[in-house]
């Protein structure tokens, strides 16, 4: 039992939760050809040797344009289960999400998330490859349904839209 809870111990301790990240997402809604895309910056840090995250983002250019900024507050619950972490954040406009992290080892890790915003539910999976002790790549599929982005697509009201995000990770 001893060498389990220290196993599962150090699977998570490859997560950083300090990092700086760009992103390039596209999305698509159902019913209609083409795409959006967007570039988002994202700041997290841990306040002090706390539990305690925030997390800053902005869109900073594509299809989606400039601003969208959003901050949020939230804790992380390291080692919550079978040597996965859970964050559970509030945010602006009327946010919220959870996301679990695994350090699945190998410089590899998964994360599973759920966010609530905007009134509609949003589903996603990514996974990441940590190059250096400072640099992560990865890649992330967003899911969500019965959104109005009328304002992207020409009369897309009540559909799924999905994102493919790809991203460069800083971890400090």
């Amino acid at each position: 039992a001893a060498a389990a809870s220290a196993q599962s111990a150090a699977a998570s301790s490859g997560l950083s939760y300090n990092n700086v990240s760009v992103s390039y997402s596209q999305y698509s809604a159902t019913g209609f050809s083409g795409h959006a895309n967007n570039w988002s910056l994202t700041a997290n840090a841990l306040i002090g040797s706390s539990n305690v995250i925030l997390t800053a983002s902005t869109e900073i250019g594509g299809d989606l344009g400039n601003g969208g900024d959003s901050v949020a507050i939230g804790y992380v619950f390291k080692n919550l289960a079978l040597g996965a972490d859970a964050v559970v954040r509030v945010g602006s406009n009327e946010t919220y999400g959870l996301t679990i992290r695994k350090d699945l080892g190998n410089n590899l890790e998964a994360s599973l998330g759920y966010a609530r915003g905007y009134g509609e539910s949003i589903y996603g999976v990514s996974v990441g490859y940590t190059v250096t002790k400072a640099v992560t790549l990865s890649l992330g599929y967003e899911r969500s349904s019965g959104l109005d982005v009328s304002d992207y697509f020409a009369g897309a009201t009540n559909v799924k839209v999905s994102a493919w995000t790809a991203a460069v990770r800083y971890n400090f």
